[in-house]
């Protein structure tokens, strides 16, 4: 097993090579993996069928879903980077350019971050995703998988590193992580010198980890605490298409909805067309229900669970919802205010004004209105595969594309000037 450390200075050393390349160079790497991973195909599904086998001992049905590669998975990752390819190059832009009085001409030009270390869990589609934007955005990547998706984040890291030799690329531009013990972690939130960004894509512990014990510039992604607030004029049917799909499409995805909250005017006729929805209906259709958790009054309006202490501060990835009773749009922001992890708030509503009180007030990365939490993604968002969605605000903020992986410099020119 190569050392983690080893890996991050051959990561190091190419960097050079993938930031002085042309967009042309990079996309033709990009085409390349991309064909890798579907001529790879039958290896990296092998690969994951042993990952699910041994997960079915210690992950449960929506959790192993996260860990599951099928040929139409697959197939979407290779659409994710080629849609990568497709995209503007952000390196070299001008961001901005500026003539003073003395002559001198200062422009803000995007440059590649260097070195790129992502660590994650379960999904191994996070493996090409990140590798994708980060290549793309001139810097190497370090990828770092959790065990229980090891062989299958191994087998598309191969793919990957094909692609890069087959472009005539160092395949040490994608750093694979083989070690999955604390000790790489720790390894990676300590590499200074070495590493330029670490994102850590998981759950809360991951992050608070990183947070707590990085010596290497950090981002904070992923919890996702997301709300929608039913208002009393929102059009009924509407909203319960859209709670059934943020909750129920994937629930084990930062942006699936965990709370729903219910003004009071509305909650005695709309709770139990909600209760039926996702309950009755979905069993009647061999559908996984979801449980509601309550508090007092939606409680004393439909039947559930009783909400507990941390109900409402719960990342769920289950089919589970706790459910509360507001008074007013102006309610519904307070409660956001106190239990959200800053990730995707919705409001359903007919009142425009309602919908301009909650988008000004709620401080989330994204705001909706009449629409899904479940379309925070860098692909629903244009921004092609993500590198991860940040709930911080300094540097980058939500769904993490191309232009979130870069930085910039000043290039300033002159005739003489001196001062």
């Amino acid at each position: 097993m190569r050392e983690t450390r080893e890996i991050l200075q051959a990561a190091k050393a190419a960097a050079p090579v993938l930031a002085a390349a042309s967009a042309e160079t990079k996309n033709a790497a990009l085409e390349a993996i991309a064909s890798r991973l579907l001529s790879e195909q039958d290896a990296i599904l092998s690969a994951n069928a042993e990952d699910m086998a041994r997960a079915r001992e210690t992950l449960g049905a929506v959790m192993s879903d996260r860990l599951l590669l099928t040929p139409e998975r697959v197939a979407g990752m290779a659409a994710g980077i080629r849609d990568a390819v497709a995209l503007p190059d952000p390196v070299g832009q001008v961001l901005r350019r500026t003539e003073r009085p003395n002559g001198l001409i200062v422009e803000k030009v995007a440059v590649p971050l260097g070195v790129i270390a992502i660590i994650y869990e379960s999904r191994p589609n996070v493996t090409s995703d990140a590798a994708a934007l980060a290549l793309k955005a001139g810097s190497a990547v370090i990828l770092r998988g959790g065990k229980e998706a090891f062989r299958s984040n191994a087998a598309i890291a191969n793919a990957i590193k094909l692609g890069l030799s087959d472009a005539g690329l160092p395949s040490d531009l994608a750093g694979f992580i083989e070690d999955t013990s604390r000790d790489s972690a720790r390894e990676l939130m300590e590499a200074e010198g070495l590493i330029d960004l670490l994102i850590p894509r998981g759950g809360a512990g991951l992050i608070r980890a990183c947070m707590e014990r990085a010596k290497v510039p950090c981002i904070q992604t992923g919890t996702g605490i997301c709300h929608i607030y039913v208002d009393a004029s929102a059009r009924q049917d509407m909203a319960l298409d859209i709670i059934e799909n943020a909750k129920t499409s994937r629930p084990s995805v930062c942006n699936a909805e965990e709370v729903l909250l219910v003004h009071s005017a509305i909650a005695a006729e709309f709770l139990p067309k909600l209760c039926k929805r996702l309950t009755a209906d979905r069993a009647a259709k061999g559908l996984p229900v979801v449980e509601l958790r309550l508090d007092s009054r939606a409680g004393a309006i439909i039947p559930g669970t009783a909400a507990g202490e941390r109900d409402f501060d719960t990342e769920f990835l289950d089919y589970i919802l706790a459910v509360g009773v507001v008074d007013s749009v102006e309610d519904a922001i307070a409660h956001i205010g106190r239990h959200s992890t800053g990730h995707s708030e919705a409001i359903l509503t007919e009142d425009d004004g309602a919908a301009a009180r909650f988008t000004q007030a709620v401080d989330s990365a994204a705001v909706y209105v009449n629409a899904s939490t479940r379309f925070t993604d860098g692909g629903e968002f244009g921004l092609g595969c993500e590198m991860g969605i940040s709930t911080q605000k300094l540097h980058a903020r939500g769904p993490m594309g191309l232009e979130e992986l870069t930085s910039y410099k000043y290039i300033v020119r002159g005739n003489g000037q001196t001062r």
